[in-house]
C-alpha cells in the first residue's frame, strides 16, 4: 500500500518502521522542522527523519499546514505542500505524533479519489485520554491498563471512529518510558494490522 507518513518523536518512529518492515511504500515522510538541541542547541533531526532518510523517503518539514495563518511565509508554504501532497500517489496517510494540528484541508485531500483518508495511531484506549501526553496521564491517574487504538481521522481532537484497539496492563512499577516503548511497539504492530482492514 502507499502511505504518506506523518509523525515525529521516537514512538512515532517505531511506527514507521513496522510499516516499512511489512512492505508498504511510504512515498513520503511529514515531520516537524529541525530544531536545537543539546549543549550547543545545534539543530536536530527528528527520529521520524533520521529513519526516512535512511530509507530513502522524501521528507516535507513545513512550519505549519494552515491556510488561515497570517503569517505569509507560513501561508505560501502551507499552500506550497498541501498542493504537493495532493499530487503524490498514495491511498492512505498514517499519522502518530506529528506535533501538529492538521487542518480539515489535509483531512478531506487524503479522501480524494478513492483515497482512504488519515489513520491515527494514539497511546489510550479512546475515548479515555484524548489529546497530548496519554501516556503520562495513565500513569498519574494511577490506571491499571491502558492501550493504542488506530483511529480513522476527522475535524475534532481524537474523534473519529475506531478501527482496531489492544489493551495492556500498567505495572506497579511502570514508568512513562517503558510503558511509552510497550506502546510504541504496539502501534506499529495495529498500524500494520489496520492497513489490511
Amino acid at each position: 500500500m502507499k502511505i504518506i507518513f506523518a509523525g515525529t518523536p521516537e514512538f512515532a518512529a517505531t511506527a514507521l518502521a513496522a510499516v516499512i518492515a511489512a512492505g508498504h511504500e511510504v512515498v513520503a515522510v511529514l515531520t516537524q522542522p529541525d530544531r536545537p538541541a543539546g549543549r550547543g542547541l545545534q539543530l536536530q533531526e527528528s527520529p521520524v527523519k533520521r529513519l526516512a532518510r535512511a530509507n530513502h523517503i522524501p521528507v516535507l518539514q513545513p512550519q505549519s499546514l494552515h491556510l488561515q495563518s497570517k503569517d505569509l511565509n507560513r501561508l505560501e508554504e502551507a499552500k506550497h505542500t498541501l498542493a504537493a501532497l495532493d499530487r503524490m500517489d498514495f491511498e492512505v496517510m498514517v499519522v502518530v505524533a506529528y506535533g501538529l494540528i492538521l487542518p480539515e484541508a489535509l483531512l478531506q485531500l487524503s479522501k480524494r479519489s478513492g483515497r482512504r483518508g488519515c489513520f491515527n495511531i494514539h497511546a489510550s484506549l479512546l475515548p479515555r485520554w484524548r489529546g497530548a501526553a496519554p501516556i503520562q496521564r495513565a500513569i498519574e491517574a494511577g490506571d491499571t491498563k491502558t492501550g493504542v487504538a488506530i483511529m480513522e481521522m476527522e475535524p475534532g481532537l481524537d474523534t473519529g471512529p475506531v478501527l482496531i484497539d489492544e489493551a495492556i496492563w500498567i505495572a506497579n512499577n511502570e514508568t512513562a518510558q517503558s510503558l511509552h516503548d510497550r506502546l510504541a511497539y504496539l502501534g506499529g504492530e495495529l498500524i500494520v494490522k489496520a492497513l489490511k482492514l
